[in-house]
């Protein structure tokens, strides 16, 4: 953590002892806390900063830890610098519809930043990015991003984000609140952030009513898959996707009857053929989804309507909900 976003963003409520720290690299008035205490004047609670990220935590275990596992395992594996294509790019800019003109100077919260993909698109814009995540997932986030423009990274609780209400000019969130103990009390906390005239994008897993080859699978084994071990579940995975991939492929390729079939066999094998990634990377990309989908203590999908339930306010001023890249995706704008 910077000095400088200390004293920015917490110097009124925390008190700060520095145990390490190194100069700035890129403002010689500024420094890097490696490590260091934060006492709440409050409630006089501390929080520790450790490897440069402060930690909002009040237990060293949580329900994400599955997330911190995979990021840190696949720390580039989606980002657009590493694949050399603009996927996760092409989705953010498609389905939240802001543009770079907007989000420069302003503020911004990214609730749930995993390893950092968006993160990445984020600091593009030129705007300020607090980007925070639950799982220790923020420190390859931290290892990716924090050198790049003006972020700051800190783990904590999405039920307990370290800001006041109000406070955000855009609050960006996908991937994140169906996995949640709480979904729609998630979404109202990271609402709440928002200040008025402000914007938030979220998305959100698709509810499915028929059999498909992503929600069959991974819905039919959940019940089992989300009690292993994650390293466990993960070593199963690392084995089994590059011996079946070839065949998913095969079989995901037959016109018309190519995904019931692979929704009958109920093999989970997340297979991206229309993305432009190359072999070596649709392995990597399927070991990591497949992960991702089996490993999480909570999934909650939603219907269309569902979200569009959960996303109601007295203080919407616009509202569109609509399938987006991952789901369903709600772009709220707050009166």
């Amino acid at each position: 953590m910077k000095l400088s976003h200390y004293k920015l963003f917490f110097e009124g409520r925390y008190k700060l002892e520095i145990v390490d720290s190194v100069q700035s690299q890129t403002n010689n008035e500024d420094k890097i806390i490696k490590q260091g205490k934060l006492t709440d004047n409050r409630t006089g609670k501390q929080y520790k900063i450790v490897n440069g990220i402060p930690r909002f935590l009040d237990s060293d275990t949580n329900y994400s830890d599955n997330f911190g596992l995979q990021w840190n395992k696949f720390k580039k594996t989606q980002f657009d610098s590493y694949t050399g294509i603009s996927l996760s790019g092409k989705r953010f800019w498609d389905n939240t519809k802001w543009t770079k003109d907007e989000l420069k100077g302003k503020v911004i919260l990214e609730a749930g930043c995993g390893a950092g993909r968006f993160t990445e698109v984020l600091i593009s814009t030129g705007a300020t990015i607090i980007s925070f995540d639950l799982s220790n997932a923020v420190e390859a986030n931290y290892e990716n991003n924090n050198d790049k423009g003006d972020l700051m990274i800190f783990q904590g609780d999405i039920y307990n984000i370290p800001f006041p209400d109000n406070y955000f000019d855009f609050v960006f969130c996908y991937g994140v609140l169906q996995h949640t103990p709480d979904p729609d009390r998630s979404y109202k906390e990271i609402f709440n952030k928002l200040r008025n005239g402000g914007k938030i994008s979220i998305d959100y897993y698709l509810k499915f009513s028929s059999s498909t080859p992503w929600s069959t699978p991974k819905y039919f084994w959940r019940p089992v898959t989300k009690k292993m071990s994650p390293q466990k579940l993960l070593n199963i995975i690392k084995f089994y996707i590059p011996v079946w991939l070839p065949f998913d492929t095969m079989i995901r390729k037959i016109p018309r009857f190519g995904d019931r079939i692979l929704a009958f066999m109920r093999i989970p094998c997340w297979n991206y053929l229309d993305m432009g990634l190359n072999y070596s990377q649709r392995k990597q990309w399927a070991i990591l989804d497949t992960f991702d989908a089996l490993a999480p203590a909570y999934d909650f999908p939603k219907t269309l309507d569902e979200v569009s339930k959960m996303i109601e306010s007295e203080k919407n001023d616009s509202v569109e909900v609509f399938y987006g890249s991952n789901g369903v995706v709600a772009n709220v704008k707050k009166k």
